[in-house]
């Protein structure tokens, strides 16, 4: 079980490390295909992965979005198997529209573990930290 958790926490290391780099290739290869996303941000679900690098390259181009840096504390592994959900809190520095934003916010993903044993994220669910 050791292994296990060290490899979820390995692959979610990679993810969040390439988000707070804005290395867009790295951290969406780190979602399955198929993986779905609930962010508070916005007024519907994104149902894959293509659908979420959509919307984040319109971000990109009409709202200047670029993260900057991205810290992860409180870190969470339970195991089920095949499965891993993966909880933390984040703290993100952004930049929209020119100006800096720090957002902080938790989050849970939804780890898989492929035939090829990688383990890939299934589902992001984002939330805005209570004030």
């Amino acid at each position: 079980m050791t292994d296990t958790r060290t490899a979820v926490l390995a692959a979610a290391e990679a993810l969040v490390d390439a988000f707070g780099r804005h290395d867009t290739r790295a951290y969406f290869e780190a979602f399955s295909p198929e993986a779905t996303f609930i962010f508070y941000n916005l007024d519907r679900t994104l149902s894959s992965r293509a659908e979420y690098e959509a919307e984040w390259a319109l971000w990109e181009t009409r709202d200047g979005f670029a993260v900057r840096a991205c810290r992860s504390t409180n870190r969470n592994v339970q195991l089920f198997g095949d499965v891993a959900v993966f909880t933390h809190s984040v703290e993100t520095d952004l930049e929209v529209g020119g100006e800096a934003v720090t957002n902080n916010e938790r989050e849970t993903i939804v780890f898989a573990r492929q035939p090829d044993g990688r383990w890939l994220a299934v589902h992001e669910h984002l939330s805005a930290l209570p004030a």
